[in-house]
């Protein structure tokens, strides 16, 4: 299981989601329904089967909302759930439980959804020897979320942003006058450390990359007879991705044309959430 998000980071992402939801004026209905005095006890239940990630994060919403919360996790990240599931409880203010609800639901929902999806490719493709790994493509200001939820699916992750890794795409090519220049420039300035990696949209350009030297060869959008050949043409020398329109459906034959990596935007872009619920004990 992959470690959890470090504090600082759940912290600022539980502040920034309350701050969304509370606005100005706080909770209306609750702060005018509830008294201060009254305490309560809920169960937060899986409503659907999956796999859950961001639970910890999700809990987090409560103390931030009243100290005086105690939330205790019944599973743990990346445990497989039925419907039905109590994946935690939390004690304390009642307003506290309700004005927290949606927040820590929509963490929660949002990255077991995620990690629900990329457990269903992973379980497909597994034997094959390909990984599955996300994108970029992340909802602005949930990346770390998001990627952890993938981790917690089985899959791994593609580089966090434009500051980890060298990917040369179509349109650095098309600015650099070609491949072997592109390339060329990346090894001139950056470390021996850093990996870099070429995009190719059809076979030449694979062969080009090669030459130049890249560590990782993006195989865009080709068809599997396509990355079948890529493979064999690069013989090991790079790593091999497949990227573009992969379905949780064509994900099986892809990974059996041989290529290493197999990289989902959907996973962290589309993937539905998972129904999750917070139901207040008499």
């Amino acid at each position: 299981m992959s470690p959890r998000l470090p504090a600082h980071l759940v912290d600022e992402l539980v502040r920034r989601t309350l701050a969304e939801d509370l606005g100005l004026a706080g909770d209306l209905a609750t702060d005018a329904a509830i008294g201060p005095e009254a305490r309560g006890t809920a169960e937060i239940i899986a409503r659907q089967a999956g796999t859950i990630a961001g639970l910890h994060v999700g809990l987090a919403v409560f103390p931030a909302v009243e100290a005086d919360v105690t939330a205790t996790a019944v599973v743990v990240d990346g445990d497989r759930i039925d419907a039905g599931t109590v994946l935690a409880r939390v004690q304390g203010p009642t307003r506290a439980l309700l004005t927290g609800e949606r927040a820590a639901l929509n963490l929660l929902g949002h990255a077991s959804g995620i990690a629900t999806a990329t457990r269903a490719v992973v379980d497909a493709v597994a034997g094959t020897g390909a990984r599955t790994i996300d994108t970029r493509k992340t909802t602005p200001g949930l990346r770390a979320l998001e990627k952890y939820a993938v981790r917690c699916g089985g899959g791994h992750n593609h580089r966090f942003g434009l500051f980890d890794a060298v990917m040369l795409k179509d349109n650095h090519l098309i600015a650099a006058g070609g491949i072997a220049p592109a390339v060329a420039a990346v090894r001139a300035q950056v470390g021996h450390t850093v990996h870099v990696e070429v995009e190719g949209d059809h076979l030449e350009q694979v062969a080009a990359a090669l030459e130049a030297g890249a560590d990782s060869i993006l195989l865009d959008n080709l068809g599997d007879d396509e990355l079948r050949t890529a493979v064999e043409l690069v013989a090991g020398r790079a790593i091999t991705e497949a990227s573009g329109g992969i379905t949780p459906e064509r994900a099986v034959a892809v990974a059996a044309t041989g290529v290493d990596v197999i990289s989902l935007g959907w996973l962290t872009h589309s993937a539905p959430r998972l129904d999750v619920a917070l139901e207040l004990l008499p």
